[in-house]
Formats: C-alpha cells, structure tokens, sequence
C-alpha cells in the first residue's frame, strides 16, 4: 500500500525533493479570479489544451521499478482528479495530473483542459469515454469541446497563453505502439517481425494521410484562435504556444537491455526492435512533428509560437543506458536523492502489469512520468516568459532541480 501523505510529509528527504513537493502544492492551489476579469483584465493564466501529451498522463509515477508500485507513486492515488473537491476526474479517464505541466506557478495561474486520448474533433472511445477534441462540440448535457471550453474560461480570465499537443492521436500513436511490442514479443530475435512495415501502421504515414492530418490539426489550432476571439480577444492579446512531441525510446543502439530474449520487455517495459526504434525515431517521429509546425504555418496566424521538445527526454528515455529502474540504480524510493538524474523520465509500456488490482493504466504507456511533466512545466515556464511569450528548443541541461522544483531545462 503506498503511504499516505501526512506519512510521506514525516520522510527525512532531500531538499529538492521537497522542492518537487512545493511545486505540485503550488500547482494545485491557483487563486480564484475577482469578477471583473476577463480579456486584458486581472491576473494571468496559461490554459493548456490538446491531448495525453500536455493532460500529464502517467503524471502519479516518478520513475520505474518491477519491485512495488508504492516506491514511485508520487501524488497518490488523487493524482488525476480535477474536480472542485480533488475527489474525482471531471472527465474520466482524461488524466489531467497535478504535475501537468500547466501549473508553472509563480504570478501566473493554470488551467488544464487537455484529455489524454483526444484528437483534433470529438469522439466517444470503445470504452466509452467522452474524448473532447479541439472543436466546439457541446450536446447540452455538459459534454463540451476543448475549444468550447476553452471559450468559456477565457470570457472571465485573462488568458495571456494557451498551449498546445495536438496531433499524435490522429496518427493512431497509441494502436502503432500496441503493434511494435506484440510484433517483438510474438518474433524471435533471428527472425524479428518489424512493425514498422505493418500496413496497419504504414497506413498512417502515407503522403495523403500525412497531408489530411496537417489539415486537420490546422482547423483545430485556427478552433483555438476562434474561441478566442469569441471570448474577446484581440489576436494580440494572448499567444497560441503549439509543442511537438518528444521522442520516448532512444536508437536501437543505446537500450541497456539487449533485444534477444524477452527481458526488453518484461524488465524494462519498451519491447521495441531496435529497427523499429529507430524508425521510431528517424522516420515516424520527424513526420509526425514536421506535421504539426507545417499545421502551424498553414494557419497563417501572427500570435503563434512552436515550442520544440524532440530532443528533450534525452538521456532519460524509456530503457535507455544512461538511466535504469530504481532497483538497477539502487534507490530505495523516488524520494531517495538523486532519483530524478538516474531513472527515466518516461513511463514504462504495461502488459499484464497494468491488471489485478494494480493502480497502474496501460494508458500511461510511453508517456512522461512525474519528473518528465516537471520538466515540460519548466520548459512551458520559459516559453511563457513572464508574460512575453516565445518559443525555441527545450532540452534538458543540468542535473537535479531548478528553483520551482523542477528539473532544470534551457529552453534556446
């Protein structure tokens, strides 16, 4: 069982652990807003919208380990409620995490409108979960489109960012990374069934669909700008911030587990060929991103910024031989000292793991973790610039916390 927070508040831990512990009680409570604000007017706030990417999926996890869920469970099992009361999600399954990276703290407020899953319109999974996408969808018994949502909030906040993940879904990421692991557990290494010439998966990246994509995440950034102007604003008024996605695996050559047998997968959990990583890497993952920063252009908006996070989790990827599992690392815990430098930053892909009475979701498959949804908060906290928002590459430059507690990232 993991321990409770007044118990976890009695741990002896380092100072940047308590740092990360500031962070996430400064991410939770955001001040209410005085009456009169609304476009220009009052306190700041970044708003966040999109898809898993920006939610903070897998967010409650700090780290990986095969030992006990208990020893990297970072915020409880109240990670993911977004309510008034922090007693259920508004949306099930959305997973907005309280170590999203919307709440950068400081003199300006978050707000968290992301659902893990989304796409650029709106849709109802196979299990029969409300997705909201970038859209205006709103059937009147309280189911609303991010935009919709987005348009709402603005009217009586002053809005001054609204960052953006949107895209990965359209290219069916989660169903591409279903087929990479069941190709490598069903082949064997002398005669590997690569997913990366899968019809099902090479399906996604052919010029038509890569052009309908770059089209339609398009028309749900240009969503974004309309609900905006709905709300009152002048484009002038506010910046739309729109990341890419980061790479979650490294080459085939840098996996610390070798890819004969099954541990690949069932100690680390990235169950990847290495030439399907480096597909992965060198050829889905460029497409994917050049999709979005061409969406971007073809919008022809003059409030937009691209925030660049490819290369970001670099070094603190899924199984990559620079970091390791906390018993590897012989850590006893994600608060031991020195945990955020040597475990990864992205959550491990679950099988069976995530069944029989585990808290773990296969949904948090291949997303980043707590430490990786600090360091995207650092990077969205230089972007926003203090109210003159830019945009650049963020990567990863130094060891241990910055002083919001969070992983230190340069953005450039």
């Amino acid at each position: 069982m993991s321990p409770s927070l007044s118990s976890r508040r009695r741990l002896s831990l380092a100072t940047a652990t308590a740092l990360t512990a500031a962070a996430v009680a400064a991410a939770v409570a955001v001040p209410t807003p005085a009456h009169a604000d609304g476009p220009g007017v009052g306190s700041p706030w970044v708003v966040t919208v999109g898809d898993s990417y920006i939610s903070g999926e897998a967010g409650r996890w700090a780290g990986n380990t095969n030992n006990g869920e208990q020893y990297i469970d970072a915020l409880g099992s109240t990670a993911y409620n977004d309510n008034s009361t922090n007693s259920a999600e508004l949306i099930t399954r959305c997973h907005r995490s309280h170590s999203a990276e919307a709440f950068t703290g400081g003199s300006v407020s978050g707000q968290n409108f992301a659902c893990s899953g989304a796409k650029t319109t709106t849709f109802t999974d196979s299990d029969g979960n409300f997705k909201p996408g970038l859209d205006f969808y709103d059937d009147g018994a309280g189911h609303q489109g991010q935009a919709k949502m987005l348009q709402g909030f603005a009217a009586t906040h002053n809005v001054k960012l609204v960052a953006v993940s949107i895209g990965g879904n359209n290219f069916n990421f989660g169903s591409i990374v279903q087929s990479c692991v069941s190709d490598f557990l069903a082949s064997p290494s002398w005669w590997p069934d690569y997913c990366n010439d899968d019809s099902s998966v090479t399906a996604n990246f052919t010029s038509s669909n890569v052009s309908a994509q770059t089209t339609a995440i398009k028309n749900s950034l240009l969503n974004i700008a309309t609900a905006m102007r709905n709300a009152g604003y002048a484009d002038s008024q506010w910046t739309l911030l729109v990341q890419d996605y980061m790479s979650p695996v490294p080459g085939g050559a840098a996996f610390r587990y070798s890819q004969s047998g099954y541990t690949r997968q069932s100690t680390g959990g990235c169950g990847f060929w290495n030439a399907d990583a480096d597909w992965a890497n060198n050829s889905a993952l460029p497409t994917i991103n050049n999709a979005v920063k061409n969406a971007v252009t073809q919008t022809a908006l003059t409030n937009t910024k691209v925030l660049e996070i490819a290369t970001a989790f670099n070094g603190r990827r899924l199984c990559e031989n620079t970091v390791g599992l906390l018993e590897e690392k012989g850590l006893a815990s994600w608060t031991s000292a020195g945990a955020v430098d040597k475990t990864e930053w992205i959550n491990q892909i679950r099988t069976v793991s995530a069944c029989c009475g585990s808290n773990y979701y296969i949904q948090e498959s291949l997303h980043p973790n707590y430490w990786g949804q600090l360091a995207l908060r650092d990077c969205l906290r230089q972007a926003y610039n203090g109210g003159t928002p830019r945009g650049g590459t963020c990567t990863r430059t130094g060891t241990g916390f910055d002083a919001y507690g969070d992983p230190v990232m340069t953005l450039a």
